[in-house]
């Protein structure tokens, strides 16, 4: 099994130079005006699960928390009684391969999942959206697990791990569960986790073998709104020059991440070609219909970046699964 240990700063409790792990750190508060009382610091599984069923049912569980602290201290949010912050949870830590599988840490910080070999090696696709997502703070303290329980219907992570085919284990003090992302989302910004009561300990998506290629683009607003005018994914398998399999995943395009399945369908079969990626791009946008946002961009600007971001993707995603067929080949 290779394992590789996404790693913070020394002394954090991860790591090859990390410290014991500390117990359960608790940071209370006296001040009226925070959005909080108490602060939980769990370091393993367990003593998260103990600290959800102390402080049940008064309690946040955030992971990273780029979002959700300033939702809570602009007010865009209620006040909590209690919050539990899994970022330091020992499990949910780690990238390693096991049994064909990539299993990628939700509390593993963005920059180090985009810097990760393992990720680089078997998920091109993630490694390119976690490295554009925020500036380098938000990815020094940003999780993926952050990133994909906001449940907005662009998240960058979670196009690519979307495209990725992408599987979550959510864990609660009522068990554990094994389900497929988009089990995650019911609107926008609103996830089908339990509040204060499930988490999300990791992902998990097919190794990358011989013939396969991923590629992740997106287009944003230079005026420093967070959230993209459009984002795409797509991951190819390749065999002979055909492509066996295709999976491409885009937002915003509804109220959740979407796959464009119609064009999975039609690029399935085909070589790919000026020709071929013509009709793909006419099909995405009958298959998938943007709308206008006031903040962002029209539905028909958004037309025009669709069938940008499709070649982009697709050729990139090609190139990757082209070379590697022909390495398995030689």
């Amino acid at each position: 099994m290779d394992s590789v240990v996404a790693a913070r700063n020394p002394g954090d409790g991860v790591g090859p130079d990390a410290r014991p792990v500390e117990k359960c750190r608790l940071i209370t508060s006296t001040d009226p005006m925070t959005a909080w009382k108490q602060y939980y610091l769990p370091q393993t599984l367990s003593e998260a699960i103990q600290t959800i069923n102390s402080c049940n049912p008064s309690c946040l569980i955030i992971s990273g928390g780029t979002d959700l602290l300033l939702e809570l201290t602009q007010r865009h949010r209620p006040a909590v009684e209690n919050l539990i912050d899994v970022s330091r949870v020992i499990e949910m830590s780690a990238i390693e391969e096991r049994d064909g599988r990539l299993f990628i840490g939700a509390a593993v910080p963005l920059k180090h999942v985009a810097a990760n070999p393992l990720v680089n090696k078997h998920a091109q696709a993630l490694a390119e959206s976690t490295g554009q997502i925020g500036g380098p703070q938000v990815r020094a303290v940003g999780t993926l697990g952050g990133n994909v329980g906001h449940a907005l219907p662009a998240g960058d992570g979670a196009i690519s791990l979307l495209a990725l085919d992408a599987w979550a284990t959510i864990t609660s003090p009522q068990g554990t569960r094994h389900v497929p992302l988009l089990d995650l989302y019911t609107g926008p910004g609103v996830s089908s986790l339990i509040p204060g009561q499930e988490i999300i300990v990791n992902f998990d998506i097919p190794v990358h073998q011989a013939g396969t290629g991923s590629a992740f683009s997106r287009v944003m607003r230079p005026q420093g709104v967070a959230l993209p005018v459009i984002n795409m994914a797509a991951w190819i398998t390749v065999d002979k020059a055909i492509i066996q399999q295709a999976s491409i995943a885009v937002g915003p395009a509804g109220p959740i991440p979407r796959r464009a399945q119609g064009l999975e369908k039609f690029l399935t079969g085909k070589t790919f070609g000026s020709s071929v990626l013509a009709e793909g791009q006419r099909i995405l946008l009958e298959e998938v219909k943007f709308r206008s946002s006031p903040l962002r961009a029209t539905a028909e600007y958004r037309d025009h970046l669709a069938g940008v971001l499709l070649e982009r993707v697709l050729t990139s995603a090609w190139h990757r699964a082209v070379d590697t067929s022909y390495a398995r080949v030689s």
